[in-house]
């Protein structure tokens, strides 16, 4: 059955018409378009506590304190704002007039796209709510970026998603899939990405953050999930920036079990090749849903393929590893989603029988060397490194490496540029043992 989706207007006057809803707006970045909905939505004044907008620094610091690590769109910015502006709810709404309501406090950190169009637009925003008057608090948080490429549609998009939010917290807390879904209601696709889901609080005591973060890729929302160590989602900037990254690609229930034996090799080579410092290391492993999710993305994935993935997931994650689930069907995808985090240095381990169908022209259409300049440019741009790992031929019965792997004529002196000057580099020194049959 379709859900029906209310207009942004109708939303935000359901809020303000409900008695027992009231609360905060704090936004900074981008104007305070959320708080400007509900104001232009009428009845107000049954909602709206407080509005704010501390946008000079100084300003802010004093409010929240300052940041250490001089990132004002970060999630520890928004959990300061959030915090700080519930507990002057809770400290000064009180007695017989407030008896009955169920504060919240909305807030929101961001910066859309500057006049030259060189940043990346994204941001932080977050919910603090009582579900029932008087009861313990719930918090919803989202990473978001912004795609539009003006910053006024990018502006328009946050105050939907902020009405979008709260409305979510208040009419669909107790369906976590349709209060996902809910978020990009009223905005067109392509407009915004949702990358990352933090809920915390009673509401949400059944609520598995993998299997949420997992649900943004199923739905189309976003590209990958990143889990750290200790198989919790995290916002990709925040675990990989000037990191030296090293990844193995895998792949939803492949056949055979990933290398980890030439893995490892993989990423002593990395370290020796780029003087990695072991502190600044950070070895993810990848899981790729593209084969379960289908080309087309028509196929939806099953809640007990969700939940096999966030076993996935967390069993990788219990090797000591980070975990990154996505559905980048090839490397230059993944190279494309790393470089938004800045990393300092990229290594990805393959195998050599993926480079042989990128480098074989009967893999493509008649566009195949568009496609492969458009792949090698994609990759190799962003300071990734490809460590690929040999197989046997079972036909042959013969190892295969980057020295004799069939290569197309047209694509031959390219390859050869790349293996010259060590943008694709043999795993060495393995042991024949470990080479797995293809």
């Amino acid at each position: 059955m379709l859900r029906e989706i209310p207009e942004t207007k109708r939303k935000a006057l359901k809020i303000n018409l409900d008695e027992t809803i009231y609360g905060t707006f704090a936004e900074i970045g981008a104007g305070q378009e959320v708080a400007r909905n509900f104001f232009t939505a009428g009845a107000a004044s049954g909602t709206i506590a407080k509005t704010m907008s501390a946008y000079d620094m100084v300003f802010s610091n004093s409010i929240y304190g300052e940041e250490k690590s001089g990132r004002y769109v970060s999630k520890s910015r928004l959990n300061k704002m959030l915090e700080h502006e519930y507990e002057l709810l809770s400290e000064r709404l009180i007695g017989e007039k407030y008896q009955g309501r169920k504060f919240f406090a909305f807030a929101n950190t961001v910066t859309t796209l500057n006049f030259s169009k060189t940043n990346d637009p994204h941001g932080w925003i977050g919910i603090r709510f009582q579900a029932s008057p008087g009861g313990e608090p719930n918090d919803i948080v989202l990473h978001v970026r912004l795609l539009d490429s003006d910053s006024s549609l990018q502006q328009n998009v946050l105050g939907v998603i902020g009405v979008n939010l709260v409305y979510a917290a208040y009419f669909h807390s107790n369906d976590i899939q349709v209060m996902i879904e809910s978020l990009v209601d009223n905005l067109s696709v392509g407009s915004v990405e949702i990358d990352l889901i933090n809920l915390r609080g009673p509401v949400f005591k059944e609520a598995n953050d993998r299997l949420v973060n997992l649900y943004l890729i199923a739905k189309g929302f976003s590209s990958a999930a990143i889990f750290d160590r200790n198989a919790n989602a995290c916002q990709s900037k925040d675990i990989l920036y000037k990191k030296d990254v090293m990844i193995l690609r895998t792949k939803y229930k492949q056949k055979s079990i990933p290398n980890f034996d030439l893995f490892n090799r993989a990423v002593e080579q990395f370290k020796r090749s780029q003087k990695v410092d072991d502190r600044n290391l950070i070895v993810m492993i990848e899981v790729l849903m593209s084969n379960t999710l289908g080309q087309e993305r028509d196929q939806q994935l099953s809640a007990e393929d969700l939940e096999e993935f966030a076993r996935r997931a967390e069993e990788l994650c219990a090797t000591g590893n980070n975990v990154i689930v996505s559905n980048f069907t090839r490397n230059h995808k993944l190279a494309l989603y790393l470089s938004r985090a800045n990393p300092k240095h990229v290594g990805i381990s393959t195998n050599i029988a993926n480079l042989k169908r990128i480098f074989n022209s009967g893999s493509y259409g008649d566009n195949y060397t568009d496609e492969l300049l458009a792949y090698i440019s994609d990759i190799f741009s962003r300071n990734v490194k490809l460590y690929a790992y040999p197989y046997l031929d079972k036909n042959t019965n013969e190892i295969i490496t980057t020295q004799n792997m069939p290569v197309s004529e047209e694509a031959r002196p390219l390859f050869e540029f790349l293996i010259k000057n060590n943008y694709i580099t043999d795993i060495e020194s393995y042991d024949e043992k470990d080479v797995k049959t293809v």
